[in-house]
């Protein structure tokens, strides 16, 4: 039933596209013969690069100057790219996407910005980041193999379909290639940790009929950990820093851990009886706890391995007729550290245990009492987990040309696998409370324990997750009909596209066995089919209206039509304004859609309770972390978007050119949860928020288990600036070229119920970011120099205002301060066939801006903690 429907669909198409092209003009000069290309942003055919949506195209050439040694490091670099960017910096035993990075263009998150690689999908990741988050790993695609990026910088779903909310990363791979290029990178940093190898071939040949590029890429990353920075070394960042208002984020879950009643965990005392004591400094008077400083344990970027092979291959049948294939593959190892695992609360002792501490102590509150605790499983060492990941992706397809018409049709398969293997210090809960439970394991004097009873108590946790896309596409595009001088350009076309994931925990996970760290559980599937058109008016000379609608029907929730329009008006040969307005969506990843249980630890105030009992002292009057288990919402609704662009591109001389956009968009429908809501809203509901019972009138009880899932809840509008330019000089000297790349955010606004979430400048929101860069080229010398600028922003608002006891506000925090970055490269060819060069990022080795929310002392969300890195690269071509 599908493959019919997928022929029927591709049929009508092609037999609307005959008919119409019987009608379009058939006389075409011979000078009319120019090579026509398909740009990112449209599905026809033009001779030139520039159309009516922004895009920036950033070759080959120019991602080498950068220093970068993959996409995202590129990517996190883009003054576009916001809130929602992530890397493998970290990366912790509690993330559940280790080892994937993605981008999210002006911080709409990276689900709302498309991926594709040579302007076709690729599967997402099969390990959701941060639950929920489905993205593309662009890890996937090592920079070896590009030939061009191109940044479409508008809503895009009237082309593209879902995802492109915020707009569209094209990947665009090397498929010309002649000859053998052989090239290898080593890099280090100041610090400790951090050092990189690259070696990459990439070979090629063409004939008449037929032309193969091959690429085969290796790349190794040694781990660098928080501890090796000395800015990030300590979780206590009020002891590092000695700032005012600095915190302490030491954990609670000490070690050897915190006595609590089992009664009443608010009556504890650290442990200091015994040999194995909470050291004197890590003791808090203030809670009555033994802490932890787990910080410097935790991978600020894990070690990681890849290896990769591409193939572009394409075979003429006849003048009319190609066939094409590209094969992508990657073996990807990441290996991710973090500190002991955490209890808390999770474990007892009976009252009649032989190694209760208080059994001669007649005297204590915990005589004869069953206790339970905080304690961290130092003696089974810190977390390590393996993550091993293969990604493929086939393609084979064919076009041609009927007359002046151009079609194409192919079939793609992209598979996704992540095996996730425990290694290293994960407990099980039901063998320590054995182990405790008959004596052969005191928490409270753990030097006493065998090895024996050390190897059960550790056990090795799996998660296995898959994805995949089939993908059946089809399209066609020529001249519709004569407009004056030109022709009236048509596409149309049809897509039919089938998803599947899954991501299984081990049955440990499931039965909650394990503590310490996070897994999730999703399984689903959809098919969608979609059929688009888009036309190109040229209305005057000087002026060219494009139209396109896009229509598509998912098994899973039901249809959804997008339209655009742009333009792009040129009044003179070195002036040109283009606009674009459209509709664009989001469809509910499977994930959300399919999420099993997954235990989460928000931090809430529990309002309800504070307000029932009346005493601002009381505990639930302060932001606790608390049990939410979350699960998918099969009733989810696409998110909604509404987007407008209008912009100049004005080439001021032959060497001086410039481009400024101004961009709106409009979000609704936006798919997240929200706990605190929940909890304020429906906190005395037994099925969604579950208490502990008391005795004491009007008291709700102590908050056991939140039961939260996925809603359509929040809106965004966002609006800002894009501004590019660039100047070429020659001299005597050599050639120079100078060019400035900004975004300006105007505004930013994250609504949900009843609050404002975030505006610009909040926290993760720097208003302002550019890089402005320089090149010089004499004879066999070149070099580049670039500084990239990040805005500052404000405090996280959870910490921006200290208060006293009585929530009197006594500071007002300092913004997180502005980061500048300086890149540069020199390179040589004075030596036939060789390229040698030499080059370091973050080259007077910044650190990071304080901020005061992060345990690591920034916010490795907008920066780095990597620092300086140099490296040498040499390259031979034959």
């Amino acid at each position: 039933m599908k493959n019919n429907k997928i022929f029927s669909v591709a049929l009508t198409a092609a037999a609307v596209s005959l008919a119409l092209s019987s009608t379009a003009s058939q006389a075409q000069q011979q000078s009319e013969n120019i090579e026509k290309i398909q740009i990112t942003g449209s599905h026809i055919q033009r001779t030139d690069m520039e159309g009516p949506s922004p895009v920036t195209s950033i070759g080959a050439g120019d991602i080498a100057k950068t220093g970068v040694t993959d996409l995202i490091g590129l990517f996190s670099k883009l003054p576009i790219s916001g809130q929602g960017t992530f890397s493998t910096q970290g990366n912790s035993s509690d993330d559940t996407a280790n080892g994937g990075s993605s981008v999210s263009l002006r911080g709409l998150g990276a689900d709302s910005t498309l991926i594709l690689v040579n302007g076709r999908r690729v599967s997402v990741s099969p390990f959701a980041k941060g639950i929920d988050t489905a993205f593309v790993d662009i890890n996937n695609i090592p920079l070896a193999a590009i030939k061009r990026v191109d940044i479409l910088k508008d809503g895009a779903s009237a082309i593209y379909g879902s995802d492109a909310i915020a707009g569209v990363i094209n990947i665009i791979l090397k498929d010309d290639f002649e000859g053998v290029e052989l090239s290898a990178k080593y890099g280090d940093t100041s610090g400790a940790g951090g050092e990189e190898q690259n070696v990459s071939m990439v070979f090629g040949s063409s004939s008449d009929k037929a032309s193969h590029t091959f690429i085969l890429d290796y790349f190794d990353r040694e781990e660098t950990l928080n501890g090796d920075r000395d800015f990030s070394r300590s979780s206590n960042q009020a002891a590092l820093t000695g700032r005012q208002f600095a915190t302490d984020f030491r954990s609670s879950s000490g070690y050897p851990g915190t006595i609590e009643l089992a009664s009443d965990p608010a009556t504890r005392i650290p442990d200091t009886f015994g040999k194995d004591q909470c050291a004197p400094e890590d003791i808090d008077n203030v809670d009555n706890l033994c802490r932890f400083d787990y910080g410097p344990f935790g991978s600020m970027f894990p070690s990681v391995e890849r290896f990769s092979f591409n193939y572009m291959g394409k075979f003429d049948i006849s003048d009319s007729f190609r066939i094409f294939t590209e094969l992508n593959g990657q073996n990807s190892k990441t290996v991710v550290k973090g500190a002991p695992s955490p209890s808390f609360e999770e474990l007892f002792m009976s009252a009649d245990n032989p190694n209760h501490p208080f059994a001669n102590d007649p005297t204590s509150v915990f005589y004869q009492q069953d206790l339970t605790m905080r304690r961290r499983m130092v003696e089974i060492g810190a977390r390590e987990k393996q993550v091993d990941t293969d990604y493929y992706r086939a393609i084979l397809g064919a076009n041609g040309e009927f007359g002046d018409w151009n079609w194409e049709a192919a079939y793609s398969y992209i598979k996704s696998e992540s095996n996730e293997y425990g290694a290293d210090g994960y407990p099980n809960t039901v063998r320590i409370q054995e182990s405790i439970d008959n004596g052969s394991f005191n928490p409270f004097e753990p030097s006493n324990t065998s090895p024996e009873t050390l190897a059960y108590l550790e056990t090795n946790t799996t998660r296995v997750g898959k994805s995949t896309n089939r993908i059946y596409d089809f399209k066609v595009n020529g001249p519709l009909m004569k407009w004056g001088n030109n022709d009236i350009m048509l596409a149309v076309g049809a897509e039919y596209r089938e998803e599947t994931i899954e991501d299984n925990p081990d049955d440990q996970f499931l039965r909650g066995e394990i503590f310490g760290t996070e897994s999730t559980k999703s399984a689903g599937e959809r098919d969608s089919t979609a059929i688009f058109a888009e036309l190109a008016i040229p209305v005057l000379d000087e002026v060219e209206v494009q139209l396109a609608v896009r229509h598509e029907d998912y098994s899973d929730f039901g249809t959804t039509t997008d339209p655009k329009i742009s333009f792009l008006w040129s009044p003179a040969d070195n002036l040109s304004i283009r606009g674009s307005y459209g509709t664009a969506f989001r469809a509910p990843s499977l994930v959300q859609l399919g999420l099993g249980r997954t235990d989460e630890s928000p931090e809430v105030l529990d309002k309800l309770r504070c307000n029932a009992i009346g005493d601002p002292s009381h505990r639930s009057c302060k932001l606790e972390e608390n049990i939410a288990v979350f699960q998918g919402n099969p009733n989810l609704q696409p998110e909604e978007s509404k987007s407008y662009n209008i912009g100049v591109i004005y080439e001021i001389t032959d060497d001086l050119d410039i481009s400024v956009d101004y961009y709106s968009y409009d979000i609704e429908n936006i798919i997240d949860s929200d706990t605190q809501y929940l909890l304020e809203t429906q906190g005395l509901d037994e099925n969604v928020v579950v208490r502990r019972s008391t005795n004491i009138p009007g008291d709700p009880g102590e908050i056991v288990q939140i039961n939260d899932s996925f809603q359509n809840i929040g809106d965004i509008e966002t609006s800002g600036l894009d501004i590019d330019l660039g100047y070429r000089m020659e001299t005597a000297h050599g050639d120079f070229d100078f060019g400035l790349v900004a975004n300006w955010v105007l505004e930013f606004e994250e609504r949900r119920p009843g609050r404002i979430e975030a505006v610009e400048g909040d926290y993760e929101q720097p208003e302002l970011r550019w890089t402005l860069s320089s090149g010089w080229t004499q004879g066999d010398w070149t070099a580049s120099l670039a500084v990239n600028y990040i805005d500052s922003f404000r405090q996280d608002s959870t910490v921006r205002f200290p208060k006293d006891e009585d929530g009197n506000i006594v500071a007002t925090l300092p913004d997180v301060k502005s980061m500048t970055t300086v890149d540069t490269t020199v390179s040589y060819r004075g030596i036939e066939n060789t390229t040698l060069t030499l080059g370091a990022t973050n080259l007077f080795d910044e650190e990071p801006p304080f901020s005061y929310s992060e345990l690591t002392g920034y916010n490795q969300d907008v920066h780095s903690g990597l620092g300086r890195f140099v490296y040498f690269q040499a390259s031979y071509t034959f």
